[in-house]
């Protein structure tokens, strides 16, 4: 059975002013019950304590209200404290629970310790009881309220993530767009003044028209190259002949405007990918070959691309200058923390490793079974 005591003590326990203490007592023996009151009496605890006696009733009381700590025996009739804590850690939310105990050995103690029972203490030391039922109790909020901080900041890591990639994708479909605008209206507009001032450069006579005329094709090629390469950046229309025609192109234009070799290795069994991951994989490719352009001072690149065992691998190595441990922790260097939100918009992640005159390697590494084409 179990039944409800009060203790009319004034309250020492500064988190618990305002209320008492409601404490589930296994105990079988009444004389060992009254001296666990009196001794939390003594401590100036007020608290409300179940007592009970078997392990139906303990269930019972489990049942019938929430404790805000669980004080037991080790050796009971028919069951042991170990039994009562099976059934508590089950809950969502289970209270502190504290052994008050006979004889009981130090390794026993260490091995119930390990099981993740807050605390225990021997009846002898039942002096002791207010100062362990603070100090679990202390423990115990320490515990629950670092356990929800790391899940609210969990579900903000979750809202900035899904924020990112919406902002990602926002962005690649503006530059879609606006590439579509070049492409369609400006770009067919210049080509249609390019087909004009042609004419008029082989069709006038000697002489100003005709040198006027080649000028402004000139400047009309300079703005030609110039929109193709805004479309260029903007979307690329190499994406649409699929990923590794796009990081070949990359990897021969890089080599063009550096002189710098770039070798590519491809070892992919499928040539369709989403095209969400081909954006992030093309830009990766894109931002390093321009840092590697830009500050690596290198003599050779290497690209790599494979999809094994369900997850697409784009690694970018050189043999430049490298970089140290405190560069690549600056926020803004390189541009790796761009790299390592775009990786994480498809579930994939950026690992970057490098030293000191001995190159730089970026690996983008994005699990396929979560992408769907």
């Amino acid at each position: 059975m179990f039944q409800n005591v009060s203790n009319d003590s004034a309250l020492g326990y500064a988190q618990l002013q305002e209320q008492s203490v409601n404490i589930l007592h296994i105990e079988d023996s009444p004389a060992d019950q009254t001296l666990a009151r009196l001794s939390l009496k003594r401590g100036q605890l007020a608290c409300q304590i179940t007592v009970a006696d078997s392990l139906e009733a303990t269930e019972a009381a489990l049942q019938a209200q929430n404790f805000d700590l669980i004080l037991a025996d080790y050796h009971l009739p028919g069951f042991t404290a170990l039994d009562v804590w099976d059934i508590v850690r089950q809950q969502p939310e289970h209270p502190p629970f504290v052994l008050l105990s006979g004889a009981i050995g130090e390794s026993a103690a260490v091995d119930i310790m390990r099981l993740g029972i807050s605390d225990y203490l021997l009846k002898d030391q039942i002096n002791s009881l207010p100062h362990v039922v603070q100090r679990a109790m202390e423990v115990h909020e320490a515990r629950r309220a670092r356990r929800h901080a790391m899940q609210e900041l969990a579900a903000s890591e979750k809202r900035l993530a899904e924020l990112t990639e919406h902002l990602h994708t926002s962005i690649e479909q503006e530059r879609a767009s606006i590439s579509r605008e070049i492409h369609d209206d400006i770009g067919g507009s210049l080509t249609a003044v390019k087909f004009d001032l042609t004419w008029m450069q082989r069709n006038s006579p000697e002489g100003a028209l005709r040198e006027h005329a080649q000028n402004a094709l000139q400047m009309l090629e300079h703005a030609l190259g110039a929109s193709q390469r805004i479309m260029q950046n903007l979307r690329p229309p190499v994406l649409d002949q699929g990923l590794l025609a796009a990081i070949q192109w990359l990897a021969q234009d890089f080599e063009r405007r550096t002189s710098i070799p770039a070798r590519l290795h491809v070892r992919c069994q499928q040539a369709d990918f989403a095209p969400a991951l081909q954006v992030v994989v093309y830009r990766t490719a894109q931002e390093a070959l321009t840092n590697i352009s830009k500050y690596a001072q290198a003599s050779q690149v290497t690209l790599e691309l494979s999809d094994h065992e369900g997850f697409l691998t784009l690694e970018v190595t050189d043999n430049g200058v490298g970089m140290s441990a405190q560069d690549r922790a600056k926020p803004q260097s390189f541009g790796l923390k761009g790299l390592n939100e775009r990786a994480r918009t498809v579930q994939g992640w950026l690992d970057v490793s490098s030293q000191p005159g001995r190159g730089s390697s970026i690996i983008l590494t994005i699990p396929l079974a979560v992408i769907e084409i």
